[in-house]
C-alpha cells in the first residue's frame, strides 16, 4: 500500500488534473490519495476572511471567485452528465456553508482561533470532491473523506497541531482500510485534523505533506509519495545556483534540517510520524512522472566531501536581550520563551553570551515579539532590539560535525567572497549547522559553498 499527496503546485489548472488523473489511474498499488488545496484558494479564503471582518458587502463575489476557480477545472475535466452533476452538487454545498461563515464573521466582527481553522480547511474539502469527480469520469472508484470526520485526531492547537497518532491508526482502520479492500480509492483532505472535541485544527501554512504522513503511519503504508512541482531537494536552490543539482537520496533528519533552514520543498515536520516505522518518502514532479526524484530514508550514505545541500533562509529576524548579566540569570530564558510562546511565535535558535541573548525568529513576528519582551525591561535586561536586515545560511549533510575541516573550507570560501559572519551555530543538529550573514550578501554566500563542495 502507499499514500500518494499532491500539493496545490500539482493542482493549477485542469492540465494538472488531467496529469494526476493519469497517475492514479496507471497506479497499479493499493493507493490513498491525500490534497491540498487547488492551487491560490486557500490565499483567497484567507483574503476573504480578513475582508469580512471588516465588511459583508463583498462576502458574494469572494465566494464567486472561489467558486469560479473550481468550476473552470470541473467543466474541462468531467464530461460524464451525472457525475459532473453529483460533484457540483456537492461543491455548492460546500460553498454555501462557508459563504455561511464568513457572514457570521462580518457580522460579529471578530473570529476565534477555531472558526479560523475550520474556515481554512474548506479548499481541501472542495478539492478532494473535484479530485474524486475527476476519478470517477476516469472510470475509477472514488470517495471523499474529510479529515476531521475519519478520525484524524490531534490536540488543542488550532494552528500547528500535532497529530495523536495512538489513537490515528485505531481510526483509519476502522474508516478507510475497509474501503481500499474493495478498490475505492480514499481521496483525504490534508491540511487539518481535528481535537477530541471533534474542533477542526490545521497543520499550520503547507502542512498538508505532515498530515500525508500521519495517515501513511495510520495506515501503515509501505511507502509516501509526495508529488510537488519540482524534482525534489537540490543542492542549491537553482534560481540562486545556475549549476545546481538533484540529490537523489538524504536521511530523515537531512530533509527536516533542509526544511526547517529554509528549503520549501517539505513541511519541516513531515518526516516525525514516520521516523519509528520507518518507510520511505519520494518526492516526486507531476510534470516528470518518469524521474525517482529525491528519496527519503530513516538513514543515508555520508557523501565523500559530506555537505549534501546549502540552504538559506531571507524571512528571520535578531531579537537582541541586552544586559550584563543576561548570561548568568537562572530562569531567563525560559521567561523569554514563555513571553514569546504566549504570543505563538517560534524560536528558531537561541545564541547567548554573558552580555546578551539572540533569539532568531521569523521576520512576520518581530514586532509582536518586540512587544512581548519588551515589557521584560528594566531589571536585569537593558534594552531589547530587533535587527532585519540578516539573512540565515544552513549547510546540512550527514557527518558534517565529525569529518574534520569542512567547516574551515565554508568558512574559507565565504571570507574569499570577503562576507563577514555575524553568528554561527554549530552542535545543535548532527547534521546542520548555520550561520548569519548580511541579508544582501547570501546570494554570494550560498554561490561561494555550492561551488567549493559541487
Amino acid at each position: 500500500m502507499k499514500i500518494m499527496k499532491f500539493g496545490g503546485g500539482c493542482l493549477k489548472d485542469s492540465d494538472d488534473f488531467q496529469k494526476v488523473g493519469r497517475i492514479l489511474c496507471d497506479e497499479t498499488e493499493t493507493t490513498a490519495v491525500v490534497v491540498s488545496a487547488v492551487h491560490g484558494v486557500t490565499d483567497l479564503i484567507c483574503n476573504a476572511v480578513h475582508t469580512a471582518l471588516h465588511s459583508d458587502e463583498e462576502i458574494p463575489s469572494l465566494i464567486k471567485s472561489i467558486e469560479l476557480k473550481h468550476e473552470e477545472i470541473m467543466k474541462s475535466m468531467i464530461k460524464n452528465k451525472e457525475v459532473l452533476d453529483i460533484t457540483w452538487n456537492e461543491i455548492v454545498g460546500l460553498l454555501k456553508r462557508l459563504e455561511r461563515l464568513f457572514f457570521g464573521v462580518a457580522y460579529t466582527e471578530e473570529i476565534s482561533n477555531s472558526l479560523m481553522a475550520l474556515i481554512h480547511s474548506f479548499g481541501e474539502r472542495i478539492c478532494a470532491r473535484l479530485l474524486v469527480g475527476v476519478l470517477k469520469d476516469l472510470g475509477r472508484k472514488a470517495e471523499a473523506f474529510d479529515s476531521d470526520e475519519i478520525g484524524l485526531i490531534t490536540d488543542d492547537f488550532y494552528d500547528n497541531a500535532t497529530a495523536v497518532l495512538s489513537e490515528i491508526r485505531n481510526n483509519l482502520s476502522k474508516n478507510i482500510k475497509p474501503m481500499m479492500e474493495t478498490n475505492i480509492i480514499p481521496v483525504v483532505t490534508g491540511y487539518f485534523g481535528c481535537s477530541r472535541e471533534g474542533k477542526v485544527t490545521t497543520f499550520g501554512r503547507n502542512g498538508s505533506d505532515y498530515s500525508a504522513a500521519v495517515i501513511a503511519y495510520g495506515l501503515e503504508a509501505g511507502s509516501l509519495e509526495i508529488w510537488k512541482d519540482v524534482d525534489g531537494f537540490m543542492t542549491a536552490d537553482p534560481r540562486l545556483v545556475l549549476n545546481s543539482q538533484m540529490i537523489r537520496s538524504l536521511s530523515y533528519y537531512e530533509a527536516a534540517e533542509l526544511s526547517y533552514f529554509g528549503a520549501k520543498i517539505l513541511h519541516p515536520r513531515t518526516v516525525e510520524p514516520l521516523r519509528d516505522m520507518p518507510i520511505p518518502i519520494l518526492i516526486r514532479n507531476i510534470n516528470d512522472s518518469l524521474n525517482q526524484g529525491t528519496k527519503l530514508l530513516a538513514e543515508s550514505r555520508v557523501r565523500k566531501d559530506v555537505v549534501k545541500s546549502v540552504t538559506y533562509n531571507r524571512e528571520i529576524s535578531i531579537v537582541k536581550i541586552h544586559g550584563p548579566g543576561v548570561g548568568l540569570k537562572p530562569g531567563i530564558l525560559g521567561d523569554l520563551g514563555h513571553a514569546l510562546g504566549n504570543q505563538r511565535i517560534n524560536i528558531y535558535s537561541v545564541i547567548t553570551s554573558q552580555t546578551r541573548i539572540n533569539l532568531i525568529i521569523d521576520k512576520k513576528d518581530q514586532k509582536a515579539a518586540y512587544e512581548a519582551l519588551f515589557y521584560l525591561s528594566g531589571g536585569i535586561i537593558d534594552k531589547v532590539e530587533v535587527e532585519n536586515t540578516v539573512a540565515l545560511v544552513a549547510v546540512v549533510g550527514k557527518g558534517i560535525q565529525r569529518r574534520k575541516g569542512i567547516v574551515a573550507r565554508v568558512f574559507s570560501a565565504v571570507s574569499a567572497e570577503n562576507i563577514n559572519i555575524q553568528m554561527i551555530s554549530s552542535g545543535a543538529s548532527e547534521v546542520a549547522y548555520y550561520f548569519l550573514v548580511k541579508a544582501d550578501e547570501v546570494g554570494r554566500a550560498v554561490r561561494a559553498i555550492h561551488h567549493e563542495f559541487f
